[in-house]
């Protein structure tokens, strides 16, 4: 008989099972999930020239989907890249899970049923630098500041342009996690679900942070700011010449349902959410911590009752900067470093960093291999670093290991927030 429900802590209470059913994403390197693993496993970047007002030519992730498939061109203009990756996100996602959003109903569900719950690293930066850049054309004058402002500048906004959009009239918000905050918006939705908030939630993470030139400048004052005569090999996670963080755009959103739920109605089933944790180092405002990292790892397996070797995939982190990658590999060997069955592979060697939008988008790139049955791999990496060597670290080239059953994704962020969600293959 199949069991309902699961713990998600040693001794704490059965909560209903939860599956992830329908994906929706926009990446540097693909629009949908098929374009995006296929890119994935053929070592195609998204990495591209750009160049932004005050800071210049650099290198970014640049997003190609198309915003009007699922917006006018008046709603688009008045709201936000954000809350466009948003939509564009939210109704992929619902199109994949096979669920239409006719009349009073998405799919089976009321209207007010349905929670949104997207993580972000930081909203409104791009509309107030925009804003500062138009007035400052007209002598400072501010009657040429724009009246919206204020909707698209509040950190709902991603959210709240979804609702809009599709006339969802039950809970949408935006969670802020720094970069660990795809993570973030997949780990609420689940909990709104096991708690009977909502009976079907679309959640991850977005990300419009190219459009703002801060978030270069400020890196590129820190020394992180990632450099290379070739944009495809600019993001290079654990190569000895590594020198920065490629940022990228994006978002991924799943759809998330109660597995009653998804098997009553006969759904696609990417995978069941088996475990995940959320923790602080408490030590710095952006340098990372071996102990919170392996912390964080040791949490997520425990709360879905596993040990390191039942671990197939483990997605990292890794932005390509040399101290912080070294921290992860160090936390990484801790807790895998005796486990052969654990593959450890990175994502943003292909497409940046997409910032809040991370870990959602990393995710989505590794539940293919549950049907695959292969583990994309780290691109760029010419000469491994030795700080960051760990046990089949999967470089260059897509390994067939003999199982893949679970996969462990890692996305950390500023001010020392830490998040990991392990996804398992469904079975019936």
């Amino acid at each position: 008989m199949r069991e309902r429900t699961r713990r998600f802590a040693p001794r704490g209470p059965h909560l209903p099972r939860v599956v992830i059913t329908g994906v929706g994403l926009t990446s540097p390197n693909g629009d949908d999930l098929q374009q995006y693993r296929g890119n994935l496993l053929n070592g195609v970047s998204g990495v591209v020239n750009y160049s932004i007002r005050h800071v210049g030519d650099t290198l970014a992730g640049v997003c190609n989907f198309d915003p009007l498939r699922h917006q006018k061109r008046k709603e688009a203009r008045r709201g936000t890249r954000a809350g466009a990756v948003a939509i564009y996100c939210a109704r992929e996602a619902l199109k994949d899970a096979g669920l239409a959003a006719e009349n009073a109903r998405i799919g089976a569900h009321a209207r007010d049923r349905v929670g949104v719950y997207i993580g972000i690293t930081e909203h409104g930066n791009v509309e107030t630098e925009t804003q500062i850049h138009e007035v400052a054309q007209y002598g400072f004058d501010l009657s040429f500041w724009s009246h919206h402002h204020n909707p698209r500048t509040v950190a709902n906004n991603p959210a709240g342009e979804t609702t809009l959009n599709l006339g969802i009239t039950g809970p949408g918000y935006c969670l802020g996690g720094a970069c660990a905050a795809g993570n973030l918006g997949l780990i609420h939705g689940l909990q709104m679900l096991q708690l009977g908030i909502v009976d079907l939630a679309l959640a991850g993470g977005v990300s419009e942070s190219i459009h703002t030139f801060g978030i270069f400048a400020s890196f590129r004052a820190q020394g992180a700011l990632a450099k290379h005569d070739e944009p495809a090999r600019a993001s290079r996670p654990f190569d000895k010449t590594r020198n920065g963080i490629v940022v990228s755009e994006g978002g991924a959103l799943f759809t998330l349902e109660r597995l009653d739920d998804a098997l009553a109605r006969g759904a696609k089933i990417y995978g069941e959410v088996v475990g995940y944790y959320v923790n602080s180092d408490a030590s710095d405002f952006v340098l990372p911590s071996s102990d919170g990292q392996e912390a964080c790892m040791r949490g997520a397996l425990a709360s879905g009752g596993l040990a390191p070797e039942d671990i197939d995939i483990l997605n990292t982190h890794a932005t390509s900067t040399p101290q912080g990658d070294e921290v992860e590999c160090e936390a990484i060997r801790r807790v895998f470093g005796a486990s052969p069955a654990t593959f450890v592979n990175n994502t943003k060697s292909f497409i940046g960093h997409a910032m809040g939008a991370a870990g959602a988008l990393e995710l989505a790139g590794n539940l293919p291999s549950f049907d695959d049955g292969l583990v994309h791999p780290t691109i760029n990496v010419e000469e491994l670093d030795p700080a960051c060597e760990v046990r089949n670290l999967v470089l260059n080239e897509p390994v067939r290991p003999a199982r893949v059953e679970r996969v462990l994704n890692m996305s950390f962020g500023m001010l020392g927030i830490n998040s990991a969600v392990v996804v398992e293959r469904y079975r019936s």
